[in-house]
């Protein structure tokens, strides 16, 4: 009896371990960039987002602050693996870039990873740019990683997020 017990246990226990592992983050809540932990923007920029993220849909709304300039900007993440056209961001007065988006969970749904590739045409002719983001949370903190590849440049950022 005792071992049918034992097993019994250890077979439940093995699938709560199984159903935590499986669960994905919720990304929801509004954040707060810790700048001095953040690298690869400008050195006066500030960030906020707020980010609703219900099953594999997230909608973000990021503010970037600085000293004369603030913008807002609304985005959204379908995270099926399917790519989708986007209208990327752009300064103002410049032409609007077209993008294609794929959105999907990391291996073992740990966090996403966002794939854009957009192309803008200007004087010089037709550029494109490559830019891959991938979000986690590790101890309550929303880690961005973005890395984008242009034909003028490469570069690394990460932003660090606090829960407001």
């Amino acid at each position: 009896m005792t071992h049918k017990i034992t097993k019994a246990t250890a077979t439940l226990l093995l699938l709560s371990l199984l159903t935590m592992a499986a669960q994905k983050p919720n990304f929801s809540g509004s954040w707060v960039m810790d700048r001095a932990r953040s690298f690869g923007m400008p050195g006066d920029m500030q960030q906020t987002m707020t980010v609703i993220h219900t099953a594999d849909q997230i909608e973000l709304e990021t503010k970037l602050i600085q000293p004369n300039n603030e913008r807002t900007i609304k985005d959204s993440y379908i995270l099926d693996g399917k790519e989708r056209e986007f209208t990327p961001q752009s300064p103002p007065g410049q032409p609007l870039p077209k993008g294609r988006r794929t959105s999907n969970w990391l291996p073992n749904g740990n966090g996403i990873l966002v794939n854009e590739v957009t192309t803008a045409e200007t004087p010089k002719g037709t550029v494109t740019s490559q830019l891959t983001r991938k979000w986690t949370l590790s101890n309550g903190e929303l880690v961005i990683d973005m890395y984008v590849d242009n034909p003028s440049m490469s570069y690394e950022t990460k932003r660090i997020f606090a829960k407001k």
